[in-house]
């Protein structure tokens, strides 16, 4: 995490102001009219932002606070996170009141896919391109071989709808790994 971030965060979670160790998130996609793009999350909010929204609502109550912080990324992330609680009348209500400028709203709306996390099972964020290397043996479905322990995937390929896929090849077979079984290298 930058220095600036840390200063900025106090320790604290930028969403839901847990005391916890932080990540840095990458809030996409990037502007040129705005200089920062990351904020400081909790393992709980980067669960629930790398996986479904959805799955534990009442956590997101926190955002009636940071909906309302000076900060772009932190106001663009809670903006998305309400809109994607339409179940929820509190979020509905929430978003409804908040005034964000134009351009927050615009770069809000563009994160769509963008905003999916991929993570290895070390929490480290993967992105396109990079090496990951398997961390115990899985059988191939459909390619009868199995890829070993310690196999290099290079050049992965992100698999935009789901963040607990991603592409690459293996001796030369194009296979969708999850991932929970492999490292960033």
């Amino acid at each position: 995490m930058t220095k600036s971030l840390e200063l900025r965060s106090a320790g604290k979670c930028e969403l839901c102001s847990k005391t916890a160790a932080l990540t840095a998130m990458l809030v996409s996609p990037k502007s040129e009219e705005i200089a920062a793009h990351m904020i400081a999350v909790c393992h709980t909010c980067n669960t629930l932002l790398s996986g479904d929204v959805t799955s534990n609502p009442s956590h997101w109550r926190c955002l009636n606070e940071s909906i309302w912080s000076e900060v772009p990324p932190v106001q663009v992330m809670a903006y998305r996170i309400l809109g994607q609680l339409p179940s929820e009348d509190w979020a509905v209500d929430l978003k409804n009141m908040v005034f964000l400028d134009e351009r927050l709203v615009e770069w809000a709306e563009a994160g769509g896919s963008a905003s999916i996390i991929h993570v290895d099972s070390n929490g480290n964020v993967l992105t396109a391109g990079d090496t990951v290397t398997l961390i115990q043996d899985l059988n191939v479905k459909g390619a009868n071989f199995t890829a070993k322990r310690g196999t290099a995937v290079r050049r992965i390929r992100l698999v935009h709808d789901n963040p607990e896929h991603i592409e690459g090849k293996v001796d030369g077979q194009h296979i969708v790994i999850l991932t929970k079984y492999v490292k960033k290298s």
